[in-house]
């Protein structure tokens, strides 16, 4: 991911479709408060992957396909939300088994 300045970005996951585990990464262009989460398609909160005060950075973030439980989460289609400040922005996964 390319580091653009002032642009939060969220990167595309890889794999993508994936079965064990995806990776993504996301760039922030200032210090702040984020949250990195994974929702159903029905918009219940699966996993959240990042939550707290990070540095202008790029971050990279594993998903193992399971719950905040541990439990494997349904194949499917899934989403994953960043939120930065007063920025959100959505991409999506597709977890098949």
């Amino acid at each position: 991911a390319e580091l653009l300045a002032g642009r939060l970005q969220l990167c595309p996951g890889y794999p993508n479709p994936f079965n064990a585990e995806t990776t993504t990464e996301y760039v922030l262009p200032a210090a702040g408060p984020v949250q990195l989460a994974v929702y159903d398609v029905h918009g219940q909160r699966v996993r959240i992957l990042a939550d707290g005060h990070y540095g202008a950075s790029l971050q990279l973030v594993r998903w193992d396909g399971r719950d905040e439980d541990g439990r494997p989460a349904a194949s499917g289609v899934y989403l994953y939300r960043i939120r930065a400040d007063d920025r959100i922005q959505t991409r999506i996964l597709l977890l098949l088994k």
